[in-house]
């Protein structure tokens, strides 16, 4: 599983099939920043059994599902978004989708129902890597970069069939390894 495109913000990381890490077994990434002295991101298909009204009582009309970005700081809750021109705020890392913003905004418009779980995502945690940390897993093959994906992707709540998805879309060449088992000895 050789990976041919290098990290970077807006990229998926997408795990190995057979990757043992239970923080990362059949994950997909999304990197949010990439830079030298390290990279972040979060894992788009581990969902919690936690609504975001649970975590933040300030959204209490907020049933959106919150997602296990990772095993960093756990205690603290991000956002990623597609919907700039409601929030106004935002760092862009792929072509129309945003990492964190104004959150004061985006619980007034979580709370008038003017945005939807299609739009935001939350996460508990990130992922995160020291500098030429994730250089040695993709060398070790670890993980696959990829930016062949739809941002409604990045949005999906079909956390099982995602990892699947994004393998798939990276073309014929990987599109067996979607249909790998879990555990090779039940192979």
């Amino acid at each position: 599983m050789l990976s041919l495109l290098n990290p970077s913000a807006g990229k998926l990381l997408i795990s190995e099939p057979f990757l043992n890490d239970p923080n990362f077994k059949r994950s997909v990434v999304l990197l949010t920043e990439y830079e030298n002295e390290g990279a972040i991101g979060f894992i788009l298909n581990q969902s919690s059994n936690l609504l975001i009204k649970d975590l933040i009582p300030d959204l209490w009309l907020a049933d959106f599902p919150v997602f296990i970005g990772g095993p960093v700081e756990v205690d603290t809750v991000h956002f990623i978004h597609r919907c700039y021109d409601k929030i106004k705020s935002g760092v862009e890392i792929a072509d129309g989708i945003f990492w964190g913003g104004d959150f004061e905004t985006l619980k007034l418009l979580v709370n008038s129902n003017s945005i939807t779980d299609e739009e935001v995502k939350f996460f508990l945690g990130y992922s995160g890597w020291d500098a030429k940390q994730l250089e040695g897993e993709i060398t070790e093959n670890t993980w696959i970069v990829s930016d062949q994906y739809h941002p409604e992707t990045i949005f999906s709540h079909n956390e099982e069939e995602l990892w699947k998805e994004v393998i798939i879309n990276l073309g014929p060449k990987y599109a067996h390894i979607s249909n790998f088992p879990i555990d090779p000895n039940l192979n």
